[in-house]
């Protein structure tokens, strides 16, 4: 089983951001835009709460809701990067719109592969649930209602948290429990298996789970939300480009959930970059797809 030792990292990888995702993708998608919203003035912004030290090193959450007395459910935003890049501001406007439509969100750092090796990144956003869930009177939140919000690896990490929900799929027993458990994911165009058909992992992949699948094949299966899906899995809302291999395992996860009549959609965004969240005509779309299924969940009846 591979351990959650840190690495040093003097220099973050920066390689992922809006804007270089927007040059590389505007040649084949000439008229996106990056999406820009006002910031919204009835959302109360918190930011850089320490949620974990490992060894005087801060990780820190950012959190979006209204000041109201009624308790808001929970959100939890994981961004994208092939778990080596990436930041929690990349969340930001995505948490700012859910917010206004009745939840407390919040965006979270995770320790990337160039300073620690899976299940680093995981048990990391498992802790900031905890964290939240202990603190949630301050955000005016909901403990008994989580979801958990991924894109791309981000989303794949969202599925996985899920689909361990009280589990001991980790080293970790002490964050393994039932206070990290989450009610619904949101995964947007995040691989649920490593080792498929329809997956394309490699080099970035083996980065993080220190090896290739022929050298290290228990953690490719592992990481892997299928590998985990039953009984006890969530509601899960999948919002996907049109490219499979950013949805591998998709179809056999739907199946488990069909067989334990367990809620689950797909909104698939055609002639859509990998990273549509970034960009208009996507960004309203699946906001709107995301409260409703959300609404559903957390809302109703």
């Amino acid at each position: 089983m591979i351990t959650a030792g840190s690495f040093s990292q003097a220099q973050p990888d920066t390689s992922y951001t809006v804007q270089s995702t927007f040059k590389k993708e505007v040649k084949n998608y000439p008229f996106i835009k990056i999406a820009y919203k006002p910031k919204p003035k009835e959302i109360v912004e918190l930011k850089d709460l320490v949620y974990k030290n490992i060894n005087s090193r801060e990780l820190h959450l950012d959190a979006f809701f209204k000041d109201q007395e009624k308790l808001q459910p929970v959100v939890v935003l994981i961004h994208g990067g092939g778990w080596k890049s990436g930041n929690k501001s990349q969340m930001h406007l995505l948490a700012q719109q859910i917010a206004l439509n009745g939840y407390a969100c919040f965006c979270v750092e995770y320790r990337l592969s160039g300073e620690a090796k899976y299940p680093a990144a995981v048990l990391d956003v498992k802790t900031a649930i905890k964290y939240i869930k202990a603190n949630a009177l301050r955000f005016k939140a909901d403990p008994s209602k989580v979801a958990v919000l991924g894109c791309s690896s981000g989303g794949q990490m969202a599925a996985l948290i899920g689909t361990t929900n009280g589990k001991p799929a980790f080293e970790d027993k002490d964050v393994i429990d039932q206070n990290a458990n989450v009610q619904a994911i949101i995964d947007m165009d995040g691989i649920l298996a490593f080792h498929h058909p329809e997956s394309e992992e490699g080099k970035v992949a083996g980065l993080w789970l220190n090896g290739s699948y022929e050298e290290n094949p228990n953690a490719w299966v592992q990481v892997s939300a299928l590998t985990h899906c039953d009984k006890n899995t969530p509601p899960i809302l999948f919002i996907n480009s049109d490219k499979p291999r950013f949805h591998a395992g998709r179809d056999d996860m739907i199946a488990i959930l069909n067989r334990f009549k367990i809620y689950n959609e797909i909104k698939t965004l055609p002639n859509s970059p990998h990273s549509f969240w970034f960009f208009t005509p996507w960004f309203d779309e699946i906001i709107k797809y995301s409260t409703q299924f959300l609404d559903k969940v957390f809302k109703q009846g």
